[in-house]
């Protein structure tokens, strides 16, 4: 097979069939998708199910992943693997059981916090970091159990480089770039890249705006070289693409993602001037057609076309066959 086997990390789009399409005609052999950010476990449940639809109504287009070997046969018959993520804790509630049943109904990541402290760990928004909490211990051992990979993204650095320390198994930062090119709250320092590397986990670097240096500016030639600079302190073998991509959401979806539940406040966030909404996407990273348009910046980089190949989704399978499984 000549085509490249594409993997991205992290998206959180309005989903369609033209992007289906998009994914396809791009040859995306899987992508990590955010099913939840605050939806409790009944409501995530409902979010499953409307994924069953669509995996019954685009059969040619998509398809669960809960395995490498279901990307691995997406990728051959020129479908995309759907792995379910979730970007905050919510679903499991307070209940440890609900670990399991949330790996049984297809999900593979689940991050310990969003942006706020959580029953489980500290979010990279709070002032004070105190790391994981009893809980999330339990929950780590837990997760490392059943094959859910924990995830750190919108964590504080206690807390994720607790959970690096806690967890019997590599971890993931699925959308985050270094805190060195880009002193983002969610851009992730040395210590923590250092760790990540280290303990076999992975980093997949986020093309949303207010994680790049300059913004919907950042030229990919910039992106690409600090990939490079990157891969001479972590190696090349745990780096992989989490494009945070939010393709067609209406700029109201942010309000969710930043408020949620929790307050009657609007919260900016990060990089938001006025109101909660989406920065412009660079004009060369628009949607999903543009993945495969980061190998020949990360062959001008340096890279060679095994490490390109790794990078751009062969890191993240890799990942997938040793994680999503129970622990041996």
């Amino acid at each position: 097979m000549d085509r490249p086997l594409l993997i991205d990390g992290l998206q959180y789009a309005n989903w369609s069939k033209t992007i289906f399409r998009e994914m396809h005609e791009a040859g995306m052999a899987a992508v990590h998708v955010t099913i939840c950010y605050h939806e409790m476990f009944r409501e995530t449940v409902a979010n499953i199910e409307r994924w069953n639809r669509w995996f019954e109504r685009y059969p040619d287009l998509i398809c669960p992943g809960r395995t490498a070997e279901d990307v691995r046969r997406a990728h051959a018959e020129g479908r995309t693997a759907i792995v379910f993520g979730f970007q905050n804790p919510s679903p499991i509630e307070d209940d440890i059981g609900l670990v399991e049943i949330c790996h049984q109904l297809g999900a593979r990541f689940m991050q310990l916090t969003y942006n706020n402290q959580s029953l489980l760990a500290t979010g990279c928004y709070e002032a004070e970091d105190a790391g994981l909490t009893r809980m999330g211990r339990e929950v780590v051992g837990e997760m490392n159990r059943v094959g859910l990979v924990v995830d750190m993204s919108h964590s504080g650095t206690r807390s994720t480089l607790e959970a690096i320390e806690a967890s019997k198994r590599p971890i993931a930062v699925t959308h985050a770039n270094p805190a060195w090119w880009h002193p983002a709250l969610r851009n992730k320092p040395d210590e923590v890249l250092k760790a990540l590397a280290a303990t076999g986990g992975m980093l997949g670097f986020s093309l949303y705006p207010h994680h790049l240096r300059g913004g919907p500016d950042c030229t990919l030639r910039d992106f690409a070289e600090m990939i490079a600079r990157t891969a001479e302190t972590m190696g090349t073998g745990c780096l992989g693409i989490g494009s945070d991509l939010c393709q067609d959401q209406p700029d109201e979806v942010v309000s969710w993602m930043r408020e949620g539940r929790w307050t009657r406040n609007a919260d900016y966030g990060e990089g938001a001037a006025d109101a909660p909404g989406f920065p412009p996407q660079p004009s060369w990273f628009r949607g999903n057609r543009d993945f495969p348009g980061l190998a020949p910046a990360l062959r001008a980089a340096g890279f060679d076309a095994a490490e390109t190949a790794g990078i751009m989704g062969g890191n993240w399978l890799a990942f997938f066959e040793r994680s999503f499984g129970p622990q041996a």
